[in-house]
């Protein structure tokens, strides 16, 4: 099997330097770090309410990073003109809501169907691969596929909250799904909660190509700095 690739999602880092205002700690410079340590490609979120990253940042990482750069967005008009300005290698649908403090599950690809598959064609006129991030369930990942996004990256987040007897059913849904997928012809990713200790099941997933790791990282930063965090996960994956 090939190695899994890992993009460490920077987002976090933006979101000390807005605690203060100013321009320290620079998203540029620790994705500079990332990628040297290690790192196959960076995220970002560029959110409708600007929390952490900026316009500013999303341009100075497209003419920085040498590896992927992957946008996670909203199907918002506003976000989409910016993607289309930018043209990163690849889009990641996401849904948002202003209240939350981290996305909180995956895209409503049943009901928002007609405009995902739009936005998808745009973004493939423009050479951009697109990723939609959703839950691990069947219908879902056929609706994904159906849509023409070219890539589901699936929601870890419950299966990493999940306690006791829940951890294994997480688990059996997320290899059903990505199976699902390798079926239907749609490539697999897989992210959102994971960390050093809950990773490895993960990598076990069927057909799984690359992991989306962000605040984990940018956490474990704190006390080791920022390349040690990447290295150590690197070696995580790498072993799997």
């Amino acid at each position: 099997m090939e190695n899994i690739h890992l993009c460490i999602n920077v987002d976090h880092i933006a979101t000390i330097r807005e605690a203060r205002g100013g321009d320290e700690p620079d998203p540029v410079e620790g994705a500079r770090i990332c990628e040297e340590s290690g790192a196959d490609g960076i995220t970002i979120h560029l959110r409708e309410d600007r929390r952490h990253i900026q316009d500013d940042d999303v341009f100075a990482l497209r003419k920085s990073v040498r590896g992927k750069f992957n946008l996670e967005m909203a199907l918002s008009d506003e976000i989409i003109d910016i993607a289309k300005r930018v043209i990163p290698d690849q889009i990641t649908l996401v849904p948002e809501k202003r209240e939350e403090l981290t996305t909180e599950g995956g895209l409503d690809v049943r009901g928002h169907f007609d405009r995902i598959r739009e936005v998808t064609e745009q973004f493939h006129e423009l050479g951009v691969l697109v990723s939609l991030f959703v839950e691990p369930e069947e219908t879902i990942v056929a609706r994904s596929m159906e849509s023409g996004a070219d890539i589901i990256e699936i929601h870890t987040g419950t299966y990493c909250n999940a306690v006791g007897d829940a951890i294994e059913g997480e688990i059996r849904r997320i290899y059903q799904a990505a199976e699902h997928a390798l079926e239907k012809g749609i490539r697999v990713h897989a992210g959102h909660g994971l960390n050093y200790d809950n990773i490895q099941p993960i990598l076990k997933t069927p057909g799984l190509e690359e992991m989306s790791i962000g605040h984990a990282i940018i956490a474990r930063s704190i006390f080791t700095g920022i390349g040690s965090a990447v290295k150590e996960m690197v070696s995580i994956i790498r072993s799997s």
